[in-house]
């Protein structure tokens, strides 16, 4: 691209001073670049308390500081290394000798940006844990009260309402919200908040989030961190019904159950009234089965008691005594044997341990007054020695 270079209107001999050079800066720029789209990356990203936000936007070669005054729409949020294309005007700074751009409009630079802003957005949250499996809640069977979330205008809603009188038709309520442009993921986040919130007889049994096709651009809203947040703080189960099939926004990853579109966000928080109908025939089929298996077997056993006849049951009880006996018989001969055993070992021990076999080897027992004397220097008379065949007095 070729600039045409401008013709100078300041003369070499005209003096001003640093206030009026700084203005006369200033007219010359804002009116040379009343307008201009610039494309790079963002860098410095500052949020000031009065609600500007200041940044630098540049490529590998330059870098220009951005202004982005408060209340104008910014539809994503802004990010370091992010490729935009911002719309402004060109102004100075007196104050700091330097130049800006006023941004009244900003963009993604295509869908690469966009991709690649998302992936990093979604790597975050994921580190969070808001993607996990484990926070997924399952979805009512049959649900009371369905809260919707998306614009009341769009087909979205339509499409939604069809679907679920077409199945099962069930109490609906809607949440009005933008679900495109500066305040659709504001407007989100707050519908589910609205939903968790409500009392118990508003308070739906699950929420679904929903809107129809359109460009990643146009769908970015649902990707943006306060509606990720939202939705994993929620109480209530959420089905995400965004775009068409192949479009997967980060909203997806964090419901607890991803639907293609909004039709089939429907088809998954209502089972059909055939389905139904089918289920109760099934379940009726499998009780009279098992209804008729149970009456066989109460037949089955009247029958087996009533081939009997009093005296063979007598008989059978009979025989069941006398197996007992003979039972308790082997039981008790086996105790009385080992009772034996236990004597007869025991009477064994006792004669190991007697004194007579002792006496038997050659020793013998002196005794005064029944009192053995074990020494020599206490023997007195009378006394009396006993031997192992026989007992001698001494006087």
């Amino acid at each position: 691209m070729t600039i045409d270079k401008p013709e100078p209107f300041v003369k070499p001999d005209m003096i001003f001073s640093v206030s009026d050079a700084a203005a006369l800066l200033k007219g010359v720029v804002e009116t040379a670049f009343p307008n201009i789209k610039i494309r790079g990356e963002l860098s410095q990203i500052t949020k000031a308390a009065s609600g500007h936000i200041y940044m630098t936007i540049k490529d590998s070669g330059a870098a220009i500081s951005a202004i982005v005054w408060r209340g104008t729409p910014v539809p994503f949020q802004l990010a370091d290394g992010l490729e935009v294309i911002i719309s402004g005007k060109f102004t100075t700074y007196p104050a700091r000798s330097n130049y800006q751009i006023i941004v009244s409009e900003i963009e993604m630079a295509g869908a690469g940006a966009i991709l690649k802003m998302l992936e990093e957005r979604k790597q975050k949250l994921a580190a969070m844990g808001l993607f996990d499996a484990s926070r997924k809640k399952p979805l009512p069977r049959f649900p009371r009260t369905i809260g919707i979330v998306t614009s009341p205008t769009g087909a979205a809603f339509q499409d939604i309402q069809n679907r679920l009188r077409e199945r099962f038709p069930v109490r609906v309520l809607l949440y009005p919200a933008m679900v495109q442009g500066v305040t659709a993921a504001a407007e989100v986040a707050a519908g589910i908040k609205y939903f968790n919130e409500c009392s118990n007889e508003d308070r739906p049994d699950v929420i679904i989030v929903a809107r129809g096709g359109g460009s990643l651009e146009d769908l970015l809203p649902f990707s943006e961190e306060i509606v990720v947040h939202a939705a994993a703080e929620s109480k209530i189960p959420i089905v995400s019904g965004v775009g068409h099939e192949p479009d997967w926004m980060l909203i997806d990853f964090v419901a607890d159950f991803r639907a293609p579109t909004p039709t089939g966000a429907a088809e998954a928080v209502v089972p059909t009234k055939i389905s139904i109908a089918g289920e109760i025939e099934n379940l009726s089929h499998r009780m009279s089965q098992s209804y008729i298996a149970r009456l066989k077997h109460l037949q089955q056993t009247v029958k087996n008691l009533s081939v009997k006849s009093p005296r063979q049951m007598i008989m059978e009880r009979a025989q069941r005594l006398d197996d007992i006996g003979r039972t308790m018989n082997i039981i008790i001969e086996n105790k009385l044997a080992r009772a034996r055993q236990s004597v007869t070992h025991t009477e064994q021990m006792l004669n190991s341990l007697s004194y007579k076999n002792v006496l038997l080897r050659g020793y013998a027992i002196v005794r005064h007054n029944e009192k053995i004397i074990g020494r020599a220097a206490d023997f007195v008379r009378p006394a009396e020695i006993e031997f192992a065949d026989g007992i001698v007095p001494i006087s």
